[in-house]
This record gives C-alpha cells, structure tokens and sequence, in this order.
C-alpha cells in the first residue's frame, strides 16, 4: 500500500487513515462509475473508502475492493471501510441485521468502522463492535449538546472514536474540533471541497469555493490546485478529509496532498475565509427530534 498515507489513532486503539475516498452518488448511472472510481482510487494509492447504506451503492464499492483484494493490489486488512446506519434502522434490533445487510452486500466479514448517520443511540452500535461486525463505531452529523449526551450517558461502553460532520474552509468547525479533540474524538470531514452542488443541497446563488480568490491565489503559491489547498489545510488541523471524485485525473492528483505542508502564517489566512456557511442543511430531516443538528457546535 501507499506509504504516504498518514494515520491519526483512535481511542479504542486502531488507526484511521487521513485522507479518505468519497463513494456517494446521487443518481443510478453514477452508481456503476462510483465502482471504477473505487477501483481507480485504490490503484493511486486510497486505502480509506467511505461509504454508507444510503448511498446504495454498497454492492459496487464491495466488488471494487474485492476486484482489488483478488488481483492483489491490496489485502482486506490494508482497506480501512467505513460504513453507516442510516436513519430507518436506529431502533435497537434493527441495527445489527443492517450492519449484516451492508457486509453481505460488501461480501465483507466486518466494516472498520460503523457510523451513526445522524443523531441516536450509541448502545446497539457497542454490541455490533462486541461481535466483532465493526471494529469501531462513531457517529456523524453531532453537534457538541448531542455528543455530550453520548459521553455522559451511564453506562457507555466505547464512546465514539470519531464524529463525520460537514467541513470546509467556508465551514472550519473550529470550536466542534476542539471539543472533539479534547476529548479524544476525530473529526472527519465531508465536502471538504465544498460540494459538487447537489441540486436538492444548494440555491445556485451558493458561492463556489474552490473558484475563492483567496484559496486560488494560495493554491497559485504553492504551485497546487485549490482542492489540494483545501484538503491539506484539513490535515495540518489533525482532521481527517474525505475526496469524493469520479475523475481519474483528479483522484490521482487529490494523493499529492502528502507532498506539501501549508506554513502557519498561510493556515491562518485560510482559517479566515470561514463563513459559516452549510452547502448540506439536512432540511429533510426537519422532522427529527434532534433537528436542528447544527444550531450548536
């Protein structure tokens, strides 16, 4: 495997790779190409894949990294899989046949971690990592009032080791991230290049970051692209940044952040260009009782 890759240990002990491999499609013929962009990623190097139920997708990751596990490119242990209990299946008897749903589609024996969607329990994820299904459990989309009721909760046996919320220059989490790392939680970030604007995610009046004069002037001093900026200002924060991508060229190019480190005065100026600003308000779920999820970090 790619010896560039950095990993930032968990609090239960295993390791997650930083930089990680986006896998969502949101329409049916992308679902084939989420499959050879799968595989292309692992061939450049990607050894982190994320992907979840509600992507359903999981049948044509799986056979992407089995393809790569047979040709021998990679073994499991070298793939780190995360996947995720989506929304309808929080009640406690339903989470583990879920989990066993994804590792049949995945033809997988267990994910490397399992992660809550949005907002619920913890307790029947705990059982999926005592059966050995997930080696570690998180949670995603948290803020701080709902990880605190997590980690005060009596009882708790594995608190999470990471919590996946939505991260980008426009949106740093900086106060999320402190709380997080101050009590031993990764911060994991998707769209941490803005977002390839979902329709149903965006008006079109939303600004495009990787096009912010600022982010391309500093992407033209170091002789990078903007999106290789914006994922190393991720990494130098001790984040770990998802890239979603169905262009080889540019999941080739997305590896080369292992290249470069950004100096503190220029972490500083991009540090300034948060906005916060939401390209996923998650509007769909108003109905939830944990909805707003982000009115507090």
């Amino acid at each position: 495997m790619n010896s560039k890759i950095q990993k930032i240990e968990l609090n239960d002990g295993h390791s997650i790779p930083v930089l990680g491999f986006g896998t969502y499609a949101t329409e049916e013929h992308l679902k084939k190409k989420s499959m050879e962009s799968t595989k292309i990623a692992i061939d450049v190097g990607f050894c982190h894949i994320d992907c979840s139920h509600l992507y359903q997708n999981e049948e044509e990751i799986g056979q992407a990294i089995l393809s790569k596990i047979e040709d021998g490119t990679v073994k499991r242990e070298d793939i780190f899989y995360t996947s995720k209990l989506w929304s309808t299946s929080h009640r406690p008897e339903l989470v583990r046949p879920s989990l066993e749903n994804s590792l049949r589609k995945l033809n997988l024996d267990y994910v490397d971690l399992y992660l809550i969607h949005f907002p619920a329990s913890l307790k029947a994820m705990e059982k999926c990592k005592d059966a050995g299904l997930a080696k570690s459990i998180g949670v995603s989309n948290f803020n701080r009032r709902q990880l605190e009721m997590i980690l005060n909760k009596p009882g708790l046996k594995y608190k999470p080791v990471c919590n996946q919320v939505e991260c980008h220059l426009y949106l740093n989490q900086s106060k999320l991230l402190a709380y997080c790392k101050m009590n031993d939680i990764v911060l994991v970030a998707y769209g941490a290049l803005g977002t390839q604007r979902y329709k149903y995610c965006i008006n079109e009046d939303t600004p495009v970051l990787l096009d912010d004069p600022v982010l391309c002037a500093m992407a033209k001093k170091y002789k990078r692209t903007p999106a290789l900026i914006a994922l190393r200002y991720q990494l130098d924060r001790g984040i770990v940044a998802l890239a979603k991508s169905f262009n080889e060229e540019r999941i080739r190019e997305n590896m080369q952040v292992f290249d470069f480190q950004l100096a503190s005065d220029d972490m500083k100026i991009l540090d300034g260009l948060d906005r916060n600003l939401r390209y996923f308000p998650a509007n769909m779920f108003k109905a939830h009782p944990n909805f707003p999820f982000f009115d507090e970090y």
